[in-house]
C-alpha cells in the first residue's frame, strides 16, 4: 500500500489544514473543551469516543495546529483512518511515519489517529507496537464514532496506557454552548449544594440572556453545524439534519440492525416522552416482537450516545432495574432531528426534561422515582441523593416527594443549567 501521510499533514509543509481553516475563517467558532482533558505528557494512549458530527476530527486539527507551533510540526503525526481495510494497513501507515521521523531526528511525537474503528482488527497494528516500546516517548490519540467498536478494542490493553484516559466527547452541554459563544464564564454551582435555588440567584442579572440563549439551544442542541447555521443564517437548514440523520443510520445499519425497526423504535419513544416504558410495552407497541430485542436496539441507542435508559430507583437510591423505564435522547437537537424522521413532534416540556436529566448524567448517575407521585430526575451524589423535578408549562404534579427535590421551572431551568459544571 502507497502511503503518502504528508497529504494528512500540511503543517508540515507551514500550511494549513482545510478542517483548521473552515473552522479558524468560521464567524461563530470555539476551542473543543475536550481538548483540555488530553494529557500531553508521553508515553500516554487516550481513547476519545464521541457520537458523529459532534466535532472530534475538528478537535484534533486545532490541537495538530497549536502543537505544531510549539514543537517540531514533524512531530504531530495526524491520519484519518477511514480509507483502511484492515489492521495491516495501519500498521504500514504507521510504519511509513515511524521510519520518516527517524530520519528527521524527531525523538517523541503526538499521533493522532482519527475514526479509527473502520479498520478491521484496528488494535493489532497499535498493540503489537506498542508491546515492543515502539511508542514509549510518544502520545497517541484514537478517536471512533459511538463507543462500540472503540470501547471494545480498548480493553486489550490492559496496563499499556500509561497516562491515557478514556475521554467522551459529547455535544456542548448549556454552559459550555453559552461560554463559546458569549465569552461568559458564569460561576458554576455543585448540583447536591445545600441551599441550589439560593446559589443560583448568583445569575440572575444574566435571567435574560440565558433565557434567550436556552431557546436558542432547544433548537439547535451542542452540534457544531446546527449552532454555526442558526448563528449566521438565523435557521438550522435540512442539511444538517440530513446530516446527523444519515450518520444515526449508517452506524445502525454498520451494527446489523434493522433500519425499519429503529424508526419504529425512535417514533414509539418519542410518542411516549418520558413516560416510563417497560421492554415488553416496547415490543407490543412495534414490530419489534421481543422484549429481549427491544431492550437490546434501546441499549444499542444508548451506547451510540444518541439515548439515556434512566432506571426506577428508591429515595434513598436503591435501584429496580426490573421496573419501567425511562428512555431519553442526549441532546435537544437530536429531537429536531427524529422528529422529522419520525413525523412525531415531541412536547417542549419532555424535551426540557430530557435536557436536564442529559446534562445531570454528565456528573452523577441519574435515575427516576414514581409511587403515586413522581420524581422527574434522581441525582445520587457522594454526600447525598437529589431529586429534580422539571416545571415547563405545565402544573407541579401533586403529592408529597418521598426526597429532597429542587423544582426547577422556565426562570431556574437555564440557571441551572448554564451554572452546571460537566
Amino acid at each position: 500500500m502507497l502511503v503518502h501521510v504528508e497529504e494528512y499533514n500540511p503543517w508540515w509543509l507551514g500550511e494549513r489544514d482545510p478542517v483548521y481553516e473552515e473552522w479558524f475563517n468560521s464567524p461563530v467558532r470555539w476551542v473543543p473543551p475536550v481538548l483540555r482533558k488530553i494529557t500531553l505528557e508521553p508515553y500516554a494512549l487516550h481513547f476519545l469516543t464521541g457520537p458523529r458530527q459532534v466535532g472530534k476530527t475538528t478537535a484534533l486539527k486545532i490541537l495538530a495546529h497549536e502543537l505544531a507551533r510549539e514543537r517540531d510540526p514533524r512531530s504531530v503525526f495526524y491520519f484519518s483512518c477511514d480509507e483502511l481495510s484492515d489492521y495491516r494497513e495501519l500498521g504500514e501507515v504507521l510504519d511509513a511515519y515511524l521510519s520518516a521521523r527517524e530520519r528527521w531526528g524527531v525523538k517523541s511525537s503526538v499521533i493522532l489517529l482519527d475514526e479509527i474503528t473502520f479498520v478491521e482488527e484496528w488494535w493489532r497494528a497499535l498493540k503489537s507496537r506498542v508491546d515492543r516500546g515502539v511508542f514509549a516517548s510518544d502520545v497517541i490519540v484514537v478517536t471512533g464514532s459511538a463507543s462500540l467498536e472503540l470501547v471494545a478494542g480498548s480493553e486489550r490493553f490492559p496496563g499499556r496506557r500509561g497516562r491515557g484516559r478514556d475521554i467522551v466527547m459529547l455535544p456542548l452541554s448549556f454552559r459550555e454552548y453559552v461560554r463559546a459563544l458569549k465569552s461568559l464564564d458564569l460561576p458554576a454551582v455543585r448540583p447536591d449544594a445545600e441551599d441550589l435555588l439560593g446559589e443560583l440567584a448568583a445569575l440572575k442579572p444574566y435571567e435574560r440572556l440565558l433565557a434567550g440563549m436556552f431557546s436558542a439551544y432547544l433548537k439547535t442542541g451542542g452540534f457544531p453545524l446546527p449552532i454555526r447555521e442558526y448563528f449566521t443564517q438565523g435557521r438550522v437548514t435540512y442539511l444538517s439534519h440530513k446530516t446527523y440523520l444519515d450518520w444515526l443510520v449508517a452506524d445502525w445499519v454498520k451494527l446489523g440492525k434493522n433500519e425499519a425497526y429503529l424508526k419504529e423504535l425512535l417514533t414509539y419513544l418519542l410518542e411516549v416522552g418520558t413516560t416510563p416504558v417497560s421492554w415488553h410495552a416496547i415490543a407490543r407497541s412495534t414490530s419489534i416482537s421481543s422484549p429481549h430485542t427491544a431492550r437490546d436496539y434501546v441499549e444499542h441507542l444508548e451506547k451510540l450516545l444518541v439515548a439515556k435508559v434512566m432506571h426506577w430507583a428508591s429515595p434513598d437510591g436503591r435501584v429496580d432495574y426490573r421496573k419501567e423505564k425511562k428512555v431519553v435522547l442526549m441532546d435537544p437537537f437530536l429531537y429536531r432531528v427524529l422528529s422529522r424522521y419520525t413525523r412525531v413532534e415531541p412536547s417542549e416540556p419532555a424535551v426540557v426534561e430530557a435536557t436536564v436529566a442529559s446534562h445531570l448524567s454528565r456528573v452523577a448517575p441519574v435515575y427516576y422515582w414514581r409511587d403515586g407521585t413522581e420524581v422527574d430526575v434522581i441525582a445520587v451524589f457522594e454526600r447525598c441523593v437529589r431529586g429534580f423535578e422539571v416545571k415547563w408549562g405545565v402544573s407541579l404534579k401533586p403529592g408529597r416527594k418521598p426526597l429532597r427535590t429542587v423544582l426547577l421551572d422556565r426562570g431556574t431551568v437555564p440557571l441551572f443549567l448554564a451554572a452546571l459544571e460537566s
